[in-house]
């Protein structure tokens, strides 16, 4: 009953807690990297897409799939009440991101001689950081 209680508050209440946050921005960012994840490897493997332009694709619906999870689920206050300069906003921390990732995923697999996908797996880690802290401070306090 207590692992129920406990399931229940960290899935469905919205809190100021930034554990609870963190853990939340977590599950969100796993689930936006499966779409991230998978349309990355869609497009390069079947699509026949050069692995920066797909990962460029990818990135962007993991992150309109992050941002929706962000604004149900994660965070309970905005700064701004405008949602569209909120997504704006968004958007842009994402676009920095995605320069990241791009950047990381050029070092690992042209450089380093990783497969993509694992370059992929090496920028998800660092560029998490990035982002949650950015949309906390910036977008979500």
């Amino acid at each position: 009953m207590e692992k129920l209680l406990l399931l229940k508050k960290l899935s469905y209440k919205k809190s100021q807690n930034l554990f609870l946050q963190s853990f939340r921005y977590a599950v969100g960012g796993g689930i936006a990297f499966v779409f991230d994840f998978s349309s990355l490897y869609l497009l390069t493997q079947y699509g026949h897409i050069y692995y920066l332009f797909s990962a460029a694709i990818a990135y962007m619906i993991g992150s309109a799939v992050h941002y929706i999870f962000s604004i149900f689920a994660v965070f309970p206050s905005r700064t701004y009440e405008n949602r569209t300069l909120e997504f704006t906003i968004f958007a842009l921390i994402g676009l920095i991101g995605l320069g990241m990732n791009e950047i990381l995923m050029w070092f690992f697999t042209a450089k380093m001689g990783y497969h993509y996908l694992y370059s992929k797996l090496l920028a998800t880690c660092f560029i998490f950081f990035w982002n949650f802290s950015t949309r906390k401070f910036l977008l979500f306090r």
